[in-house]
């Protein structure tokens, strides 16, 4: 199977070697096993499951989350010797989706991408039962877990698509997932006992630093300052600046062109033709600087990114880390810089804090508990918007108030109320509201540390560096140190239980400090002294 998958992968694609963990996750493909795969942006996660599909007797099915970032996975086949990939997506004609579906359907072509949305049709889940589908890919998988960061709440009806499928092996495939994070994956895509393939989350050919201000304006001086000087050098000209608004987005990329760098913005509020040209221009290398919003990123496959620059906090480390990884995918050095001010934060907040959509909750309960029977999502007849009639669906599914069938219809569990069904699914999206401003606090220790940056970072996704890193700002001011050995009572990854908070995870522990991650709370910081004194958490 290794050989035939080696020879696959060199004459159909190119790929004259291919890493172990992606060896590993196709092996277990090929053998009909669900599989999930947590590899660093730029390890090849495609390959994954473009090799197998070849040596597959049906059709891949690939979701993906961006219309974007499918055209850059097309364009890859289409440049090998692989079968034809086709895509249906809202973009295309009605006599482009037809031509694909016969495509499919005579064997034309075995891989297949579409949106989540697209799979909210029950027109075309019909046309996939009829083709047999060979392996379902979620490409983005973080997507489907309201642990991870880009939370898309289509994901979430994926699961009922791969029962009607008839469950074929499914890959699900990110670049950033703690362990909570991964089993929220496995149990949302319903993945049956899956294997996991998990690479370290450490990129040492990255530095890592923060820059720490008490004014806006001295900040925003100080990122235009810091990306002249990078751009000035031919070694380090590539780069990108995140932001955390629109507004911000364009301010930066005025200012920047303005002196003279080759700069465009980039931000969901744009134009598709206007959005899809920086792109291009980029990857081309007639731009030198993107200053972009979180729109911009995903499948971006540029290996000489020599830099990126956040002029603001992200939201969570989650999204930091995959935006930092798409900086020096080659290998060689690449720049890693926070410009931070604690006051930002507040705006993160803000962003995070939507309430509870009540009134649509209300509403979709309400209709569910009169029908007394399934009712397909689409024909949920509320005032609310489509996204809003979403997620309260999903809100309610997940407190365990409505239940999804195979065939995409949605039903009041027997003898619920409609009270009761509002009031458990708020307090689910309490909870994970919680979550995202405990994911906050960690950012804030990551700007704070006088610690090892890299060993803060990979202890937030449960791995641990002994020593200091060396290719980081603290390690460079000398106030970096060697992490202690552990406790054998509270292992990295250990279960654990609070009286208060319940059932938790232990994410990283140094000298006098252990950080959790609860379900119910988010994480937490926690003193070692304290827990020990006061009999704090339980193993479990």
């Amino acid at each position: 199977m290794t050989e035939d998958l080696r020879r696959v992968a060199e004459e159909t694609f190119g790929w004259r070697h291919l890493r172990d963990e992606q060896l590993k996750a196709m092996r277990h493909v090929l053998a009909g096993h669900d599989v999930l795969v947590v590899l660093p942006t730029g390890a090849g996660k495609s390959a994954i499951y473009q090799t197998p599909t070849v040596l597959l007797d049906g059709p891949t099915v690939v979701v993906s989350p961006l219309i974007a970032l499918q055209h850059d996975q097309l364009d890859a086949i289409e440049g090998s010797d692989a079968p034809r990939a086709v895509a249906v997506n809202s973009t295309q004609r009605g006599s482009e989706q037809t031509e694909a579906w016969e495509a499919l359907r005579a064997g034309e072509a075995r891989y297949v991408f579409l949106s989540p949305e697209q799979l909210a049709k029950p027109e075309v889940v019909d046309e996939l039962t009829e083709l047999q589908v060979s392996l379902f890919v979620v490409d983005e998988a973080h997507c489907v877990s309201s642990w991870g960061h880009d939370f898309r709440p289509e994901y979430l009806r994926l699961a009922p698509v791969i029962g009607r499928l008839g469950h074929p092996p499914v890959l699900a495939l990110t670049a950033t997932a703690a362990p909570p994070v991964r089993a929220d994956i496995a149990e949302r895509l319903g993945l049956r006992d899956p294997v996991q393939v998990v690479a370290s989350f450490d990129r040492p050919n990255l530095h890592l630093s923060v820059q720490r201000f008490t004014e806006d304006a001295e900040k925003r001086n100080a990122v235009t300052a810091h990306v002249r000087t990078l751009t000035a050098d031919p070694a380090t000209r590539c780069g990108l600046v995140y932001t955390a608004s629109r507004k911000d987005a364009e301010s930066h990329a005025e200012e920047l062109a303005r002196i003279g760098v080759r700069a465009a913005a980039y931000h969901a509020g744009m134009k598709a033709a206007d959005r899809e040209r920086v792109h291009e221009q980029f990857m081309a290398g007639e731009l030198d600087v993107v200053a972009a919003t979180s729109a911009f990123g995903m499948g971006i496959d540029k290996p000489d990114v020599r830099f990126v620059v956040h002029a603001s906090v992200p939201d969570s480390l989650d999204s930091y880390y995959q935006q930092i990884g798409r900086a020096g995918r080659d290998g060689d050095p690449a720049h890693i810089t926070l410009c931070y001010r604690a006051e930002d934060l507040g705006l993160q907040r803000f962003l995070t804090a939507a309430n509870p959509p009540e009134q649509a909750l209300d509403a979709v309960a309400q209709v569910l508990h009169d029908e007394d029977g399934p009712v397909a999502l689409k024909e949920l007849e509320v005032d609310a918007s489509p996204a809003q009639r979403t997620r309260a669906v999903n809100l309610l599914e997940q407190a365990g108030a409505v239940t999804a069938a195979e065939d995409g219809t949605v039903d009041l569990r027997p003898d619920e109320t409609v009270d009761h069904a509002v009031s458990e699914a708020v307090e689910v999206a309490e909870r994970h509201r919680r979550m995202l401003r405990s994911r906050l606090h960690m950012l804030r220790g990551y700007a704070e540390t006088t610690g090892c940056r890299r060993q803060y970072l990979l202890g937030y996704f449960g791995e641990r560096l002994d020593d200091p890193c060396g290719n980081c700002d603290t390690c460079e001011a000398g106030t970096a140190q060697r992490l202690s050995p552990g406790t054998d009572e509270f292992p990295l990854n250990g279960q654990v239980r609070h009286a208060q908070w319940g059932h938790g995870v232990v994410m990283s522990i140094e000298e006098d400090r252990m950080a959790v991650l609860f379900d119910e709370e988010g994480y937490k910081i926690l003193s070692l002294d304290a827990v020990r004194e006061q009999n704090l958490l339980a193993p479990e």
